[in-house]
């Protein structure tokens, strides 16, 4: 199965769960890409804590071969030029990743 997530959320136990369920699907054989929207694309700047690892799940996801892409306009909008764990996306790419995708899921 091709899932797709889209992830708008910067609260860290959202971001961990999302990624969480990405690995467990990676795992399984499917594949997963998942868009960093809105507040989302603050995944980079959230640390971690005892209770969530996130920056240790983003990097199993990668490992994994997830795809990670972060909405272009949505890091301008909070002034920043990139991302410093994904590349950039766009509207176009995000509606290409819906249409191939069997399920898409919004966490946010």
């Amino acid at each position: 199965m091709k899932l797709g997530i889209i992830l708008q959320s910067n609260k860290q136990e959202h971001l961990w769960n999302a990624f969480r369920l990405a690995n467990v699907a990676l795992q399984a054989g499917h594949t997963v890409q998942i868009v960093l929207m809105s507040e989302g694309v603050e995944a980079e700047d959230i640390p971690d804590t005892e209770q969530f690892d996130l920056s240790k799940k983003i990097e199993e996801f990668k490992r994994l071969k997830g795809s990670l892409l972060a909405c272009g306009t949505c890091l301008v909008i909070r002034s920043k030029q990139k991302s410093t764990i994904c590349p950039m996306t766009n509207m176009q790419e995000l509606l290409k990743m819906v249409e191939d995708s069997d399920k898409v899921l919004v966490f946010g």
